[in-house]
């Protein structure tokens, strides 16, 4: 899908699931965005919520799992059917993927059966309440890194806009650590 950002256009690459959620064409829309970064490109990946996204970085951690596979993963089964076949190890469901094999599938349960507990307990939604601290150092410290800020400089003031604590919104926590770096 193409967003458009005050009349800036981005290709954002979604799962199925998060397409048949949005609204019509023109619509506005929030989606949670992981920024893959490659030698040779830059790809936006985007999700209608926090445990989209996650399942999303935890499949790409996985050695032959790319950003391509891992939307493909996620658009071919809802992400709670997805969780429990991972858990319970239902090779069979799994393989009824687009683009999963046996050994694929075999590899996804042996690399995330014990990791996956921490999905079954993320926010569903975006707007489900505000995050527990750690996840939210880690996006800003993520967004940070992306703009280029040195991760020392980048933990320090993040450390220090938690502590400030004014806000549980990311956007304006986001925007206190940039105002911060930046001298204001």
């Amino acid at each position: 899908m193409i967003v458009d950002v005050h009349g800036v256009g981005y290709r954002v690459s979604i799962p199925v699931s998060t397409f048949y959620r949005l609204g019509d064409e023109g619509a506005e829309v929030q989606l949670l965005v992981h920024t893959h970064v490659r030698e040779d490109a830059l790809a936006l990946f985007g999700f209608e919520n926090r445990r989209e996204q996650m399942l999303f970085e935890r499949l790409i951690d996985i050695s032959g799992i790319g950003p391509r596979l891992a939307l493909t993963i996620l658009s071919g089964i809802e992400t709670p059917e997805l969780v429990e076949a991972l858990r319970s190890g239902d090779v069979a469901r799994l393989t009824r993927i687009p683009g999963v094999g046996r050994k694929t599938a075999e590899r996804l349960i042996l690399e995330l059966k014990d990791k996956i507990a921490a999905l079954a307990g993320a926010p569903a939604s975006p707007s489900a309440g505000p995050a527990p601290s750690p996840p939210m150092k880690d996006d800003l410290l993520s967004a940070l890194g992306n703009l280029g800020y040195s991760h020392p400089e980048a933990d320090k003031v993040t450390d220090r806009v938690l502590r400030e604590g004014a806000t549980d919104r990311f956007e304006d926590l986001l925007r206190r650590a940039l105002q911060i770096l930046s001298g204001r």
